[in-house]
Parts: C-alpha cells; sequence; structure tokens
C-alpha cells in the first residue's frame, strides 16, 4: 500500500519530465510569435524566421501530447501531479498559439472564441463527468476537430507559402472546419452525458425500489 501511494505522488518520471518540457515551450512560441511583428534589432535579420520556430517549437511539443500519454499508459505510470498537469499543459499551449495568432489577424477573433470557450466548457463537462462517475468517450467527430487545429495551427504561424502548399490559405480552412467541428463534438458530448446521467438516476430509482421491497 505504501508503494502505491508513492507512486501515485511520484514528480519526477518521464510522462511527467514530458508534460513540464511542453509547459517550458510555450513561452518560446509566444515570444517567436510576438517578435515576428515587433522584433528586437539583433533578430530584424531573422524575422522571417520566427514564425518557422514557432511552428515547429509547437510540432514538438505537441508530439510530447501524445508521447506522455503513451508512455504513461504503456509503463502503467500514473500520478496525481501528471493527471492535473498533462491536461492543463495542452490548453495553456494551444490557447496561447491562439491568441497570439489573433493578436497578428490571422485567425478570425470568433473562431478563436468559439475554441478557447469549447476547450472551457469541454474541460468543465469533463469534471462533471467525473464527479459523477459517468464515463463519456471522446467521439471521433473530437477527434477530427483536434486534428484540423493542430495541423492548422502550425500553418498560420509560418503564414507564407512552404514547400509549394499555401499555408495560410489552407491554415485559414482548417482553423475553419476545427470551430465547426469543435461545436458539433461538444453538442454530441453534452448529449451524451445527459443520457449517461439519465442512465444513472434511473438505475438508483430502480436500486431503492428493489430495496424497498425486499
Amino acid at each position: 500500500m505504501e508503494k502505491t501511494e508513492k507512486n501515485d505522488l511520484e514528480i519526477d518520471n518521464l510522462p511527467n519530465r514530458l508534460t513540464l518540457f511542453r509547459m517550458l515551450m510555450i513561452p518560446v512560441v509566444v515570444l517567436a510569435l510576438y517578435f515576428t511583428q515587433d522584433p528586437p534589432l539583433f533578430l530584424i535579420p531573422y524575422t522571417h524566421w520566427l514564425g518557422h520556430v514557432a511552428c515547429w517549437v509547437f510540432v514538438v511539443a505537441s508530439i510530447t501530447d501524445f508521447l506522455d500519454g503513451y508512455i504513461a499508459r504503456k509503463r502503467n505510470i500514473v500520478t496525481v501531479f501528471g493527471s492535473f498537469l498533462d491536461p492543463i499543459a495542452d490548453k495553456f499551449l494551444v490557447v496561447s498559439a491562439l491568441l497570439m495568432l489573433l493578436g497578428l489577424g490571422r485567425v478570425h477573433p470568433i473562431v478563436v472564441i468559439i475554441l478557447v470557450l469549447r476547450e472551457m466548457y469541454m474541460t468543465s463537462l469533463r469534471l462533471l463527468a467525473m464527479t459523477e462517475e459517468v464515463d463519456v468517450p471522446v467521439s471521433t467527430m473530437g477527434k477530427w476537430k483536434t486534428t484540423a487545429q493542430m495541423v492548422a495551427t502550425p500553418m498560420l504561424m509560418i503564414y507564407d507559402d512552404f514547400l509549394g502548399l499555401n499555408l495560410p490559405t489552407i491554415g485559414t480552412a482548417l482553423i475553419y472546419v476545427a470551430a465547426l467541428l469543435s461545436l458539433w463534438s461538444a453538442l454530441k458530448y453534452s448529449l451524451s452525458m445527459i443520457g449517461k446521467l439519465r442512465e444513472k438516476r434511473a438505475e438508483k430509482r430502480r436500486s431503492k425500489k428493489t430495496k424497498a421491497h425486499a
């Protein structure tokens, strides 16, 4: 028992290190995007490449999100610190990137509002699901939304033609797709959760009636 508790409270393990690394990459992404418009003198010759820096740092940070979860599942490493910090790190990375792109005029404000509020809404719903002990799986629509958003965001960071691709046009189209999918997936998740809660309430009522007749 003591060993289990110690593992639950462990901080220094590989998944948590990857999560912390992802957190540390957020200011790099923010500063790189900020300096694309207002660079210090020593960065002026490299302004064109700052979007590329933000893009690839964001991509690496996003890959660590997959890796820390994969390693945690494979090695059965579940800690209080990791369970708390991992989803927070994801939200911080995505929201920071969206806000910087909004400031650069590369994303429409309505799109940013939809995506940011959706993240807050879904986080609240998942907390409610945990409190109610209801298991609501992530829908395929939600996964497609995440994919579209995570592909669009780095494209909008470069915001230039790259390898023969018009990244501003492709990135803008994908971020609109992500916004639409985010609304649809949030609605589906909400309806699924309501259904699960009703089932749970009905089961409790049946259980009470059974006990009363016993």
